[in-house]
C-alpha cells in the first residue's frame, strides 16, 4: 500500500463574523478623502472591504492582521488611508477586543477628542494616533491600556494634564516607546521615567515642558532615541555620561541646557545624531572626546557660546552634516575638514573665522551646502574651483571681506547650479556675467555691493519663476 507522506496544509481561520461587521462599520462611518493624509504614498486600505464574495474574509483585508490559531482580528494597520470623520465612544471599533495593534496615524479624525472606548482595548500592546487631528484633553482610559509598550499621540492639539505625563508614566509600565511630540503638556518631567528600565525612544519635542530635565534618564542603558527640542524652559546641566549607553540620538535643540559638554560625551560611541542647536552652552572650548564618536552622521553645536580654536573632528568621517555656526571659533577654517569626504551641508557662518578660504574646501565633491557668511574671512574666491562640485546648489560667502575673481575670468558653463547663491559684501562692481547660466536660482543676495548701472535683463525672473532677488544698496 501506498501512503501519501507530504506534509497537510494547514489553513488559517477565517475571520470571524462579528469582527468582520465590526470593521464594515467602521468603514462605513468615514469619507474617503484624499486630503485626509499628509503622506503622499497614502491610499483608501478599505476601499477594497467587501461583505461577501470572494475578498469577503476580513483577514485577507488590507490592514489588517489575524490570529492564525483562532482568526481573530489582532492587527488593524490603516495609517495614511485618506480617513476623514470623527470617532466616538459607540464606534465598532472598540468591538475589536483581541486588538494588539493599531494604527490610525496620518488620517484626519476632524479634531474630535480620543473616545473613552479606547480602554475597552486592553489588550493592546501598540497604539499609534500620531497627526491625525485629534484633540482636547488625552482621555484617562488610555492609562487602562497597562500592556502598551509603543505610544505615539504625536503631532495632534492634545492636552495631557488631567491624567498627566507622571500618571501616564506610573501606569505604563511596559513602555518602550513614547512619543508626544507637539502635545501640550506643559509640566515637569518626572523622575519616575529612570524607572522605566526598558525605554529605548523618549520624544516630548515641543511640548511645554519646563523645570529640571531628569539626569536619570539619561542612564537608561536601554535608551536610544531621546529628543527634547522646543522646550526653551527646560533647564539641565549635563551628568557624566556611561559607557553602558546605548544612545544613538541625542537632540536637545531649542532647550535652556547650559554649562558645558563634558570630556565623558565621548562614552556616547553609539551616537548618530546629536543637536544642542540654540541652547545656553556658555563654557567655551568643547572635549576634544568629542572627536571620539566616529558614528556620528550630524552634528549640530550652533547658537551657543563654544568658542577658541575648532577642535579636530578628522575622524568622524561619517559625518554628513556639519554645523558650527553662530558661535565664537576663532582662527582659520580648520584643514581637517578636507577629511569629511561624505560631508554634504557644511555651516559656518556667523564666527570669528578669518583668513582665506582654503582651495581643498572644494574638493568636498559632495557638499550640497556651504555657508561661510558673516566671518572675517579675506582673499580673492575664484569660481572655477567650484568645476568639480556638482552637487552644490547653496553657497553663501556674504558678509566677509571676500572678492571675486573678475566675472570675464570664470567659465560660466562648468559652475554647478545654485539654488542659493550669497554675494552680499563681496566687492562687486557689476552683475556678474557667470549668473546669466544660473537658471534654477531661488534666493541671490547681492546688497551692500559697488555694482552701479541698471539691472540687466536676463537678471529679471520670468512669470513662471520665483526668486527671491535682494539688490539692495546699489546705484543705477
Amino acid at each position: 500500500m501506498v501512503t501519501d507522506s507530504s506534509p497537510s496544509v494547514v489553513q488559517q481561520p477565517l475571520c470571524h463574523g462579528s469582527e468582520s461587521s465590526a470593521l464594515l462599520e467602521f468603514k462605513q462611518s468615514f469619507l474617503i478623502e484624499k486630503f485626509a493624509s499628509g503622506d503622499a504614498s497614502a491610499y483608501p486600505k478599505v476601499e477594497m472591504w467587501q461583505p461577501e464574495g470572494e475578498g469577503s474574509d476580513c483577514c485577507s483585508w488590507d490592514g489588517v492582521e489575524c490570529d492564525t490559531n483562532n482568526g481573530h482580528v489582532i492587527g488593524l494597520d490603516l495609517s495614511s488611508s485618506c480617513l476623514y470623520g470623527s470617532i466616538n465612544s459607540s464606534s465598532s471599533l472598540f468591538r475589536l477586543v483581541h486588538l494588539l495593534r493599531l494604527d490610525l496615524s496620518d488620517n484626519d479624525f476632524n479634531y474630535s477628542k480620543i473616545p473613552h472606548g479606547i480602554g475597552q482595548l486592553s489588550r493592546l500592546t501598540s497604539l499609534n494616533l500620531s497627526s491625525s487631528r485629534f484633540s482636547g484633553q488625552i482621555s484617562s482610559q488610555i492609562l487602562e491600556l497597562s500592556k502598551l509598550v509603543f505610544l505615539d499621540l504625536s503631532s495632534n492639539p492634545l492636552h495631557l494634564q488631567k491624567p498627566n505625563l507622571r500618571n501616564l508614566v506610573v501606569n505604563l509600565t511596559q513602555l518602550k516607546q513614547l512619543h508626544l511630540n507637539e502635545v501640550n503638556i506643559s509640566s515637569r518631567v518626572p523622575d519616575v521615567f529612570a524607572n522605566l528600565s526598558s525605554l529605548t525612544s523618549l520624544l516630548l519635542d515641543n511640548c511645554g515642558l519646563h523645570g529640571e530635565f531628569p539626569t536619570g534618564i539619561f542612564h537608561l542603558s536601554s535608551l536610544q532615541f531621546l529628543s527634547v527640542r522646543n522646550n526653551p524652559d527646560l533647564t539641565c546641566l549635563f551628568p557624566e555620561f556611561h559607557h553602558t549607553s546605548s544612545l544613538k540620538l541625542l537632540a536637545l535643540a531649542g532647550t535652556s541646557f547650559s554649562g558645558g559638554l563634558p570630556t565623558s560625551i565621548g562614552n556616547l560611541d553609539s551616537l548618530v545624531e546629536l543637536n544642542i542647536s540654540s541652547c545656553n552652552f556658555t563654557s567655551g572650548l568643547i572635549p576634544s572626546s568629542l572627536g571620539r564618536l566616529i558614528q556620528l552622521t550630524s552634528l549640530d553645536l550652533s547658537r551657543n557660546s563654544f568658542g577658541g580654536q575648532i577642535p579636530s573632528l578628522s575622524n568622524l568621517k561619517e559625518l554628513d552634516t556639519l554645523d558650527l555656526s553662530y558661535n565664537q571659533w576663532i582662527g582659520e577654517i580648520p584643514s581637517w575638514l578636507m577629511n569629511l569626504t561624505r560631508l554634504r551641508r557644511l555651516y559656518l557662518a556667523g564666527n570669528r573665522l578669518e583668513g582665506p578660504i582654503p582651495s581643498s574646501l572644494f574638493g568636498l565633491v559632495n557638499l550640497q551646502c556651504i555657508y561661510l557668511e558673516s566671518n572675517y574671512l579675506n582673499g580673492t574666491v575664484d569660481l572655477n574651483i567650484l568645476s568639480e562640485m556638482k552637487n552644490l546648489i547653496e553657497l553663501q560667502l556674504s558678509n566677509n571681506s571676500l572678492s571675486l575673481l573678475s566675472s570675464i575670468n570664470i567659465n560660466a558653463t562648468i559652475l554647478p547650479k545654485f539654488k542659493v547663491l550669497g554675494l552680499n559684501s563681496c566687492n562687486l562692481t557689476v552683475f556678474p556675467d557667470f549668473l546669466q547660466n544660473q537658471d534654477e536660482l531661488e534666493v541671490l543676495l547681492l546688497r551692500q555691493n559697488k555694482i552701479h548701472g541698471p539691472i540687466p535683463k536676463w537678471l529679471i525672473p520670468p512669470d513662471s519663476t520665483t526668486v527671491y532677488l535682494c539688490l539692495c544698496s546699489f546705484r543705477e
